[in-house]
Order: structure tokens, then C-alpha cells, then sequence
């Protein structure tokens, strides 16, 4: 159990700097549509460049920071229910949507991406659009995400059974942001 747990500190290290680092792709992203708009405006002149850089951000940032959210238990989730349940319920909970929906749905994914990248990467792939971007780097980025998501998915697993097994403390307490509100967290 020790050197899964390594494991899984080691997964939760680099999701959180890759959600770290992708953060910045939010303030570039808007920079970049700030200066297209500028230019559009007061010069009348625009790229499809500026646009497809911005679509592609916007992809590296959710596709990126899933595995950084889901290891800061901030993805969505509907607690109507399971927040009348026991804290042992819903670890359960979360071992068997980990084990029978996420997990196999980052590896599907994840397996049906890479071909679609490699294609893209052979052919040299461009975009239709006049002015546009080369397309691999964006198609590469749905086999990384969904493979950073399913090595959080195993971690998140590894520290759910360590707790059922009382290995861990309670690894689902939501992290404690900047904007956070202390009283959202807890159940009504």
C-alpha cells in the first residue's frame, strides 16, 4: 500500500503542476483576445491565427486542468442525495463511478484520441482556415488530458481504499481556494 500511495502523491504532484501552469493559459487567452479585438477594430484587420490560438488554448485548459480539478474534488457532482449519506457511503461511492465510469471512459478516450493525433501529426495537418494553425498540437492535447484525468482517476482510487482501509485520513475535503466560501462546502 506504501508505494501505491507514493504513487499517487507522485500522480497528485504533477496534476498540480500542470493545473498550475495551464492557469496561465487563462490570462494569455484573454490577452490574445484582447489584442485581436483592438486590432479588428482600429485597424481593421484580423488573422484566423489569433483566433484558432485562442480555441486551442481554451482546449488546453479544460482538456489539461481536469485531472488538477478532479484532484482538488472540485469537479461537479450532484450532492442532493449523497450528502444524506455516510462519509464510508460515499468513498464507496466514488471507488465504484472511479472503477465502472471514469476510468474507462479516460482510457477509451484517451485510446481513440491517439490515432486521431498521429494522423494529424503525419500528415503535417494545417487548418482549413487562411492564416490558420497547424492542427497536431491541439489534437495531442485530448490523449494528454484524459490520460493526466485517468492517472488522477487511479490516485484518487488509491486514496479512497487506504482510507476504507484506515490507512489515510479522509481524502475528500474540498481544498480551500482564495474565493472559496467555508460555509458552501458543507452539506445542507
Amino acid at each position: 500500500m506504501e508505494t501505491l500511495l507514493a504513487f499517487s502523491r507522485a500522480v497528485d504532484w504533477i496534476n498540480e503542476r500542470v493545473g498550475k501552469l495551464t492557469v496561465w493559459c487563462v490570462l494569455i487567452t484573454a490577452l490574445i483576445s484582447a489584442a485581436n479585438a483592438v486590432v479588428r477594430y482600429s485597424l481593421d484587420t484580423s488573422s484566423n491565427a489569433w483566433l484558432e490560438i485562442q480555441w486551442y488554448l481554451f482546449s488546453a485548459i479544460f482538456l489539461l486542468c481536469a485531472g488538477y480539478t478532479l484532484s482538488r474534488n472540485e469537479h461537479v457532482r450532484i450532492d442532493v442525495i449523497s450528502s444524506h449519506l455516510s462519509k464510508r457511503t460515499r468513498i464507496w461511492i466514488d471507488v465504484v463511478g472511479t472503477i465502472f465510469f471514469l476510468l474507462p471512459t479516460a482510457i477509451v478516450i484517451g485510446w481513440l484520441a491517439w490515432p486521431f493525433f498521429l494522423d494529424s501529426f503525419e500528415r503535417h495537418e494545417m487548418s482549413a482556415n487562411a492564416g490558420g494553425l497547424v492542427r497536431w498540437p491541439v489534437k495531442l492535447l485530448i490523449p494528454l488530458g484524459f490520460a493526466l484525468l485517468g492517472l488522477q482517476g487511479v490516485s484518487e482510487l488509491i486514496k479512497r481504499i487506504a482510507y476504507l482501509r484506515g490507512r489515510i485520513p479522509d481524502p475528500t475535503p474540498k481544498t480551500a481556494g482564495p474565493h472559496s466560501d467555508p460555509a458552501a462546502s458543507e452539506p445542507v
